[in-house]
C-alpha cells in the first residue's frame, strides 16, 4: 500500500509531499493545473522511462520517492531474492539528471530499471486515460482471463511447449538430412578422408606455417646471419671480437697502476666472451638453414593443401581441426539416423501427449474462470448504465497448432443493449462503453489485488450524469477492498472518494506555481461545488455538493478496508493510519452556512428552500481527511504546466 509520495524538481513541482491511507483518494483541480504529475511520478516509481526534459527548469535533477507498507508476499519474496533488507515497508526512489541519466533505488540499494519494473508490478497498477483500448487486443484479453486462474497451469504449458519446439527442430533437421542420406554420407566420407590426410592439431599447423615462412625467406635470412658473423668474428681484420680483445689487453697492462680501470676491463672481457658465443650461435643457425629440398617441397605442399581445405570449408586454417571433429560427428549421426529418428519420434510423441493433457487442463480452468468473470462483469454492467447488457468470454480450443499459451482462442464478447447478440468487443463497443467495461473488469479483479495501489488517470472520461455517479460508486467499492487513487474532473466521482486532494496552479506571467492541498470536509464542499458550478460558486451549488456528500454517508458500507490494508507500518504510514476513518463511526457535522437549519436535506433544484433547510453536511467517513499533505509550491519560468514530460503511459500491471 502506498503511504507517502515525495516529489522534488519534477516538471513544475518544486517540492511536494503527500501522505496516503487506505480507500479511494481523488485528485481534482482545473484543467492544466498538473493533476497528472502525481500519476507521472508513480509511473517513474513503476520503472517508466523519463528524460532530462522532466527536470524542473533551473534544477540539476528530478527526484521521486514513494513509501510502501503492508507488502504482498510476492514483493517480500523479491526483496529476499535481491538481499534487500526491509521491515515490511520499503522506500522506492528515482533520480533523473538533466542529462537524462536515471538511477533507481529500493531501500537505498541501487537496482537496474528492469528489476524495478518487476518489483513495481507487485505494488502498483496504473491505468491511463486510454486504458480501455487495451481491452480490444486478443493477447491482452487472454492475459486478463489468466489472472483469474492458477499461474502454474500456464507456466507448465509454456515449459512443455518449449521442450517440444526444441525436439521438433532437431527432428526436422535430422529427417531432412536423412532424405538424401546416401549422397550426404558419400560426401562426408570424402571430406573426412581429405581432412584426416592433412589436418593434425592446431599447434602442429602453427609450427608448419612458421617453418614455411622461414624457408621462403631463406636467402635473406642467410645473408643477414653471414654478414653479422663476419662483422663480429670472421673478418680478417677489424672484427668486433678482435677489437674487444685488443681493448681488454690494453687495460689489463695498466690495471695495477689504477684500480679504477679494473671495472671497465672486466666488462670488456665479458663482452669479448659474449661476442664469441654470438658467433657460435650464428654458425649453428646458418647450418640449420640448409634444408633438404625434398623436405622444403613437402612443407610447401602441406601448407598449400591446408589453405585449399580452409577455402573449401570457408574457414580459417586453424579452425580445420574443429571442422574435422564436426564432420566425424555428422557422419556418425547419419550412420545412426534411423535410430536417432526413432528416439526423437518417441520423445515428440511423449511431449505431444504431455502438452495436450496440460493444455486441456488449462482450457478447463479458463472456461470455469470465463463463466465466473462473464457473470460478474455482466452484473457490473447493469450498474454502469448498460441495463440488459451482457458480457462473456469465449474460450474455444483450437488444436491446429500448439503454442506457448495453450490451444485456446480467447475473445471478449459483449452485447451492450437488450436483444442484441453477443459480438466481438472490438467491433460493437463505443469508447464510453469500453471505458465502463474496462472499469468493470478492474472491479471484478479487485479481490485479487488487495495489497496493490490502483491508480486511475481520468478513466471516467467520456461519461457524465448518472453514469458518472455509478462509476464513482464502483471506484469507491474498489477503495473499500484495495487502495485506489483517481484523477478526475467529475464531481460525481470526487464525491464518492474517501479523501480528496486539490491541485492548484498559479502564475504571475513570469513563473508558474503549483500547490497540492488536502481538503477538509468544508473544503470538499467548495471544491465539488466548483466542479459543479464553474467559476462562480453559488450557494445552490454548495447545497448540491452537500447533498452529494451526504448521500455517500447514507450508503456507506459497514465494512471498509481489509485489516491488512488499513494497518500499514512505518512511521509515516502509522501516522496516516491513525487518521483513517472507521466505517461504522460518523464524524461530526461540518458547520452549515448561516441561517441553515439541521433538518432533512432539500434537493438543490429548490434553492430558496435549500438556503433555510439544508442540514450541515455529514461527510462520509472517508470524507474526513484520511491523508495529510504538506502543501507545496512549485515554480518554473517556462516549463509546461499540465503534465510531466515522461514517456507515454504504460500499464504497470499488478500480479
Amino acid at each position: 500500500m502506498l503511504t507517502h509520495l515525495q516529489l522534488k524538481d519534477l516538471v513544475i513541482v518544486d517540492q511536494a509531499e503527500l501522505d496516503f491511507s487506505a480507500g479511494l483518494t481523488a485528485l481534482t483541480g482545473e484543467t492544466g493545473a498538473g493533476k497528472s504529475i502525481v500519476v507521472d511520478a508513480l509511473l517513474l516509481i513503476a520503472g517508466g522511462r523519463g528524460g532530462g526534459d522532466i527536470v524542473r527548469q533551473g534544477a540539476e535533477r528530478a527526484e521521486v520517492a514513494a513509501s510502501f507498507s503492508s507488502l504482498p508476499p510476492a514483493a517480500t519474496a523479491w526483496l529476499e531474492e535481491q538481499s534487500i533488507e526491509h521491515d515490511d515497508d520499503i522506500i522506492v526512489r528515482r533520480v533523473i539528471g538533466i542529462d537524462g541519466r536515471s538511477r533507481a533505488y529500493v531501500n537505498g540499494q541501487l537496482v537496474p530499471l528492469q528489476q524495478l519494473r518487476e518489483f513495481a508490478d507487485f505494488l502498483l497498477e496504473i491505468h491511463g486515460q486510454q486504458e480501455f483500448q487495451h481491452l480490444v487486443k486478443r493477447g491482452a484479453q487472454r492475459d486478463m482471463l489468466d489472472e483469474h486462474i492458477d499461474a502454474a497451469l500456464g507456466a507448465k504449458v509454456a515449459d512443455i511447449y518449449g521442450r517440444y519446439r526444441d525436439c521438433r527442430r532437431d527432428y526436422d533437421a535430422l529427417k531432412a538430412a536423412a532424405n538424401n542420406r546416401e549422397s550426404r554420407l558419400d560426401l562426408l566420407r570424402y571430406q573426412l578422408a581429405e581432412l584426416k590426410a592433412e589436418v593434425t592439431t592446431v599447434a602442429a599447423i602453427e609450427e608448419l606455417f612458421l617453418e614455411q615462412k622461414r624457408i621462403s625467406a631463406k636467402g635473406r635470412l642467410s645473408a643477414a646471419a653471414s654478414n653479422a658473423l663476419t662483422a663480429i668474428y670472421d673478418a680478417d681484420e677489424g672484427s668486433a671480437h678482435d677489437l674487444l680483445a685488443k681493448a681488454t689487453a690494453s687495460l689489463r697492462t695498466v690495471a695495477e697502476a689504477d684500480p679504477h680501470l679494473a671495472a671497465p676491463g672486466q666488462m670488456l672481457s665479458e663482452a669479448t666472451i659474449l661476442v664469441h658465443e654470438a658467433a657460435e650461435a650464428l654458425r649453428h643457425y646458418l647450418d640449420t638453414l640448409d634444408v633438404d629440398p625434398a623436405r622444403q617441397e613437402e612443407i610447401e605442399r602441406h601448407a598449400a593443401a591446408l589453405e585449399g581445405l580452409a577455402r573449401k570449408h570457408r574457414q580459417d586454417v586453424l579452425d580445420l581441426p574443429a571442422q574435422l571433429l564436426k564432420t566425424e560427428a555428422e557422419l556418425s549421426a547419419l550412420d545412426n539416423a534411423e535410430m536417432s529418428l526413432a528416439e526423437l519420434e518417441r520423445q515428440l510423441s511423449a511431449l505431444e501427449a504431455d502438452y495436450t493433457q496440460a493444455a486441456q487442463v488449462l482450457t478447463k480452468a479458463r472456461q470455469r474462470a470465463a463463466e465466473v468473470l462473464g457473470k460478474r462483469i455482466t452484473e457490473l454492467m447493469q450498474t454502469l448504465g448498460m441495463a440488459g447488457g451482457q458480457f462473456a468470454v469465449s474460450v474455444v480450443p483450437d488444436a491446429a497448432e500448439p503454442g506457448p499459451h495453450g490451444i485456446d482462442s480467447i475473445e471478449f464478447l459483449v452485447s451492450a443493449n437488450p436483444g442484441q447478440p453477443l459480438k466481438s468487443l472490438a467491433k460493437v463497443a463505443s469508447g464510453g462503453e469500453l471505458s465502463r467495461i474496462s472499469l468493470a473488469v478492474q472491479v471484478a479483479a479487485a479481490a485479487k489485488s488487495g495489497s496493490l495501489c490502483m491508480v486511475f488517470d481520468e478513466v471516467d472520461s467520456g461519461i457524465g450524469g448518472g453514469i458518472a455517479e455509478i462509476v464513482g460508486r464502483q471506484l469507491r467499492e474498489l477503495g473499500n477492498v484495495s487502495q485506489a487513487l483517481c484523477v478526475t474532473h467529475l464531481a460525481q466521482v470526487a464525491a464518492q472518494a474517501h479523501s480528496q486532494f486539490r491541485v492548484i496552479k498559479q502564475t504571475d506571467g513570469k513563473a508558474t506555481r503549483t500547490a497540492v492541498k488536502v481538503l477538509s470536509p468544508a473544503d470538499r464542499v467548495d471544491e465539488i461545488a466548483r466542479m459543479l458550478g464553474g467559476i462562480d460558486v453559488t450557494e445552490q451549488a454548495r447545497a448540491h455538493a452537500r447533498e452529494m456528500l451526504g448521500s455517500v454517508v447514507g450508503k456507506e458500507p459497514v465494512k471498509a478496508v481489509p485489516p491488512k490494508a488499513a494497518a500499514p507500518t512505518g512511521p509515516k504510514s502509522a501516522e496516516a493510519a491513525a487518521s483513517a476513518p472507521k466505517a461504522t463511526v460518523a464524524p461530526k457535522e461540518a458547520p452549515a452556512p448561516k441561517g441553515a437549519a439541521a433538518s432533512k436535506p432539500v434537493p438543490a433544484a429548490k434553492p430558496a428552500a435549500a438556503a433555510k433547510t439544508v442540514p450541515a453536511a455529514k461527510p462520509a467517513p472517508a470524507a474526513k481527511p484520511v491523508a495529510s499533505a504538506k502543501s507545496a509550491v512549485a515554480s518554473s519560468a517556462t516549463a509546461p504546466a499540465d503534465r510531466a514530460a515522461t514517456t507515454p503511459k504504460k500499464r504497470a500491471k499488478g500480479r
